[in-house]
């Protein structure tokens, strides 16, 4: 076993005293390291007086040293010193208690310097440990955000004795010292074709090609080399190829997730892969219970990027356990758990309250991007929750300045979409409009354009914005480089159009050129409306010809000339007689019948999308009677007698009869 010898003025202790150092450490809080190594150990140990290492250091790897007497490693310009002969003494000496003092203690240290320190008092170190001191200077300085090690970190002595023991003996290091070391140099971005960076490589490449690596070292391998040299990598198949040999029961749970990290990093060939990843998804669902938020948060994202669509059931296990983990995610974390669930399409009533608490509670504190992100999720998966929303609502107020044009469209669009109006809705607005006025050209057009038309669906027109975007100026930013204006966006100006002259007669500002309008709202591709659900109807239809006596007494489906399509309409004379829908004059009313289907409400409510809610209130304004006729009151009808005398009680409330 490779030992590092960190040098002292002073012949080598003995491992009596160094098990006694490190015995002495047991109880003492990390802060007082170099306080317990001066007032508790023996007297000894206080005269040592420690002399930096004068090394010429390149990439934090390479240094210069000169060796003598065989193994004695000391830097240039030093006396040398001779303390190969107390090496295998200490091996044999060194118990297990003393060992997990040490990874005790280092899993306390929360700096570099601190790992330093501790290293340096001890006289001799097997390579488990120093690749271990190598590991835990890793985590604390991702924990601290860095991407480099500092220079300070780079140019101490014993940092650089830790480097230069592990490139001059790979081949002596154990397995789990070898991947450990790597990983943490690899972690740490320590050059990648420095000599240290490059023997551990060949050493680890060697080891695979003999068959020598266990499950858990090959995960830790191919994630190593993915970083090191890419999915690319050649060696990156051998182990894929080595991992589909081994039984996935020797896996552990966090072997299985870093298995898909590396499947994930190689997601172009996921076609060649896809038999294995079928076992390891049906696998998988045994040790979901036995997975930390953070492996829950990468299971998924790899199951999105590998797009396991036919892993559903892994999905839905996962999700039941993200509901109990979703206050130990982080920010990162559960952005990713809720990106997954949108591209799944996941749903879960136990999920939408849990982030329901957690939003209400954390709101002020979750990174924007985040709560974009959940509202996304409730957005598209038509979700009215009011915690969700008033919490964000009074996010936007107090926030507004620190979010970016696409952060604000994508908070305030689901108000509009789930025709939602927070208690705070005259503040939102009073907020929203300064920050318009303010960074009006800091939003991209159509950026611009859905966060203004979604406003008008929750009856809020932007009146004082209208102006703007019926320029040529801004049409021309809008429609870009493109020859003609996609269909959405001429919808989208359409219904604003049409809302400032139906909601807003006060408005005498610039008027939408008619080459940008369009003449229907319902389109296959990008409809403002919701076609009409077709059993629904059909169960109408029969209703109102039993009411009416016949089809010809009212039309489908008829696009009027603003635009909407209305299911079906009914035409009354003066006195109240249907008229058949062949018939253009003496018309006094015209019945707009609404058949609202599941698809025309937020999910699991009884509540009118925007889009539904805009189109029944210009309707009304244009002068047609609004009849709604929901799904949730025509599935409790048990008869079609009861059928008739519902629709009759909806189109002619304060007659007994119907005249025809």
């Amino acid at each position: 076993m490779a030992l590092i010898t960190l040098r002292r003025n002073f012949c080598h202790l003995s491992d009596f005293r160094i098990h006694g150092a490190l015995a002495a450490l047991r109880n003492h809080p990390i802060n007082h390291v170099h306080k317990v190594s001066k007032e508790q150990l023996h007297p000894w140990f206080c005269s040592v007086q420690y002399e930096p290492f004068r090394i010429h250091f390149h990439h934090a790897c390479y240094k210069k040293f000169h060796l003598q007497n065989g193994n004695e490693l000391h830097p240039v310009g030093e006396p040398a010193f001779s303390q190969g002969q107390d090496w295998n003494k200490f091996e044999q000496n060194l118990k297990n208690e003393d060992e997990q003092i040490f990874y005790r203690k280092l899993n306390e240290f929360t700096s570099s310097e601190e790992v330093l320190s501790f290293i340096k008092t001890l006289e001799t170190l097997p390579d488990a440990m120093a690749a271990g001191a190598l590991q835990r200077i890793c985590e604390v300085e991702k924990k601290g955000g860095d991407q480099r090690l500092p220079k300070e970190i780079l140019e101490s002595s014993v940092f650089q004795a830790l480097c230069f023991q592990l490139e001059r003996e790979p081949s002596q290091l154990s397995n789990s010292g070898l991947l450990t070391a790597l990983q943490a140099l690899v972690w740490l971005h320590v050059d990648t074709q420095s000599s240290l960076v490059l023997n551990l490589v060949a050493e680890c490449q060697n080891r695979l090609k003999r068959g020598g690596l266990e499950v858990h070292d090959l995960c830790v391998l191919g994630e190593s080399l993915i970083r090191l040299q890419g999915p690319g990598c050649v060696t990156l198949e051998l182990i894929i190829y080595q991992l589909q040999g081994a039984k996935l029961e020797v896996f552990t749970p966090e072997d299985i997730v870093a298995l898909y990290r590396i499947l994930q990093a190689c997601a172009e060939k996921v076609d060649q892969h896809q038999t294995f990843l079928n076992t390891i998804n049906n696998f998988s669902l045994s040790i979901v219970s036995y997975l930390s938020p953070k492996s829950i948060s990468q299971m998924l994202t790899a199951l999105v990027v590998l797009d396991q669509a036919q892993a559903l059931p892994l999905v839905i296990k996962l999700g039941k356990y993200v509901v109990r983990h979703i206050p130990h995610f982080t920010n990162e974390e559960l952005r990713k758990v809720i990106e997954a669930f949108i591209y799944f399409g996941h749903n879960d009533r136990f999920f939408i309250k849990a982030l329901e608490r957690h939003v209400a509670a954390f709101c002020l504190t979750l990174d924007a991007d985040v709560v974009s992100k959940i509202m996304e999720y409730c957005s598209r998966k038509l979700i009215l929750s009011e915690p969700i929303l008033n919490a964000v609502a009074e996010t936007f107020v107090s926030q507004s300045e620190k979010l970016s044009p696409s952060q604000i469209s994508e908070l305030i669009e689901p108000f509009g979409k789930l025709n939602y109006l927070p208690p705070n809705a005259p503040a939102l607005f009073r907020k929203l409009e300064h920050v318009l006025f303010t960074h009006f050209n800091y939003f991209p057009p159509k950026t611009l354009l859905r966060l203004l038309h979604s406003c008008s669906l929750i009856a809020h027109p932007p009146v004082n914005f209208m102006g703007k975007i019926f320029s040529p100026f801004f049409l021309q930013k809008l429609q870009g480089e493109e020859s003609h204006l996609d269909r959405l966006s001429m919808a989208q100006l359409t219904q604003l159009f049409l809302t400032s002259v139906l909601e807003c007669p006060f408005y005498k500002g610039p008027k939408l050129f008619r080459q940008y309008q369009v003449k229907s709202f319902l389109t296959p591709c990008c409809s403002l409306e919701t076609p009409v659900d077709f059993h629904l109807y059909k169960s109408v239809m029969i209703g109102l010809i039993d009411l009416l006596g016949a089809r010809s007494y009212f039309a489908s489906k008829v696009l009027t000339p603003y635009c909407y399509t209305i299911d079906v309409e009914i035409k009354l004379d003066e006195e109240g007689f249907v008229l058949p829908f062949t018939v253009d004059e003496d018309i006094h009313k015209r019945v707009a019948l609404c058949i609202d289907g599941p698809k025309r409400f937020c999910s699991n409510s009884k509540h009118l999308l925007g889009r539904e809610a805009i189109k029944q209130r210009h309707l009304r304004l244009l002068g047609y009677q609004v009849v709604q006729v929901p799904y949730h009151e025509i599935e409790v009808l048990k008869s079609r007698q009861e059928l008739v005398e519902y629709l009759q009680s909806k189109l002619f409330p304060q007659n007994s009869t119907v005249h025809w």
